[in-house]
């Protein structure tokens, strides 16, 4: 019984309550205030409320976003792109307090709804979305050279 002195003890036992003590404290903090956002990831179809300038016509475009997390990678193709098609993600964003912040290079070919030409000049894009109900989307994007930002809608579509 000479293993078991009273200092020992008590040192153990204030260490093992401080640790309980902190892992519920950290606990309690991480329910309240660590959230993860909410899924935003699929396909959205972007409708645009006017068609952009120097373009004979721009359709819907797709806008297919990965999520991981906060952070967002995403493409911008043609309506009628298969749902299968493996295009890189230009542009890379941030999703902070329901609100989606992209940018990166866009073909101009997709922007206005035209055959891909070999030479297609890439327009610097920034997309800024704010996530209503139903996971629609309402934003506005601006492309390098148009002076004017453009409003869309964005509504996701449906798995096949």
């Amino acid at each position: 019984m000479n293993h078991f002195k009273f200092k020992s003890l008590a040192f153990y036992g204030v260490t093992i309550l401080s640790v309980l003590l902190l892992f519920k404290t950290v606990s309690v903090y991480g329910e309240n205030n660590l959230k993860a956002p909410p899924p935003v990831n699929g396909r959205y179809r972007l409708t645009l409320s006017e068609n952009l300038p120097n373009c004979e016509k721009s359709d819907t475009l797709t806008l297919n976003i990965q999520q991981s997390g906060i952070y967002l990678n995403a493409s911008v193709l043609p309506a009628n792109t298969n749902a299968d098609t493996d295009e890189k993600h230009s542009l890379a964003g941030i999703f902070r307090n329901q609100q989606l912040n992209l940018s990166g290079k866009v073909g101009r070919s997709i922007l206005c709804n035209i055959p891909h030409p070999q030479n297609d000049p890439l327009n610097l894009v920034t997309i800024q979305m704010q996530l209503v109900d139903k996971g629609n989307m309402t934003g506005q994007l601006s492309v390098n050279g148009i002076p004017q930002t453009l409003k869309f809608t964005a509504v996701p579509e449906k798995a096949n």
